[in-house]
C-alpha cells in the first residue's frame, strides 16, 4: 500500500513532475461538486465556457504554466458507446484542455478489451508522473473519488507504464470532431 493523500496533497503532487504526466481515465462518469450545476445546465442546452467556471480556469492556467515549462501532459479516455453524457459533456471541455497544452486521446471501452487493457488494467484512474511515481484513484459507483494514494513500487510503475504505452498506441487523438457531442 501506498501514502494516502488529502486534497492539498494530491494537487501538489500533480504539479510536481518534471517531464511527462499521464492521466488514465476509466470512469463512465465523474461526480466533483463544482461540476453538477455546471454539467446539467450544459445538458440542457447552455455552453457556458469552462473558463468562466473558476475551478477550471484554474486549471487551465496549471495547465498553461507547465505545459510552457516543456512539461508533457497526455490523458487517455476510455469511452462508452454510446458515450454516456458527462462523456460527452467532458469530450466538449477537452477544447479548452488542448487549448492549454494537454494531449488528449480516446479509445472506446471495447477497443481496451480487445487490446487487453480492460480488464488488466483494473477499474481505478491514476496519473503517472514521470514514469517514476503513479497517484491511484479509487471512485465509488457515482463516480466519486474517495481515495488518492501515491504509489512508488516498481512493478506497479512499470506495469503502469506498459499500460500507459498500450493505451496509447491504441487511442486516437482527441479533436474538435467531438467537441459538439
Amino acid at each position: 500500500m501506498g501514502l494516502i493523500l488529502n486534497e492539498a496533497e494530491f494537487g501538489r503532487l500533480l504539479a510536481t513532475f518534471e517531464q511527462t504526466a499521464f492521466r488514465l481515465e476509466l470512469q463512465p462518469t465523474y461526480t466533483e461538486e463544482f461540476e453538477n450545476a455546471w454539467l446539467a445546465r450544459w445538458l440542457a442546452g447552455d455552453r457556458t465556457p469552462p473558463t468562466e467556471v473558476p475551478e477550471m480556469a484554474a486549471w487551465f492556467e496549471q495547465l498553461r504554466a507547465l505545459t510552457a515549462e516543456g512539461r508533457t501532459m497526455t490523458r487517455v479516455r476510455v469511452q462508452d458507446e454510446p458515450p454516456t453524457a458527462y462523456q460527452r459533456w467532458e469530450n466538449w471541455v477537452g477544447i479548452w484542455n488542448r487549448a492549454a497544452g494537454e494531449h488528449l486521446r480516446r479509445m472506446t471501452r471495447a477497443k481496451a478489451h480487445d487490446v487487453g487493457l480492460l480488464p488488466a488494467a483494473g477499474e481505478n484512474d491514476w496519473w503517472l508522473l514521470d514514469n517514476s511515481r503513479l497517484i491511484v484513484m479509487t471512485f465509488d459507483a457515482d463516480g466519486r473519488r474517495i481515495l488518492s494514494e501515491l504509489v512508488e513500487d516498481a512493478d506497479a510503475v512499470d506495469q503502469a507504464c506498459m499500460w500507459r504505452d498500450l493505451a496509447i498506441n491504441h487511442s486516437v487523438p482527441d479533436d474538435d470532431t467531438v467537441a459538439g457531442a
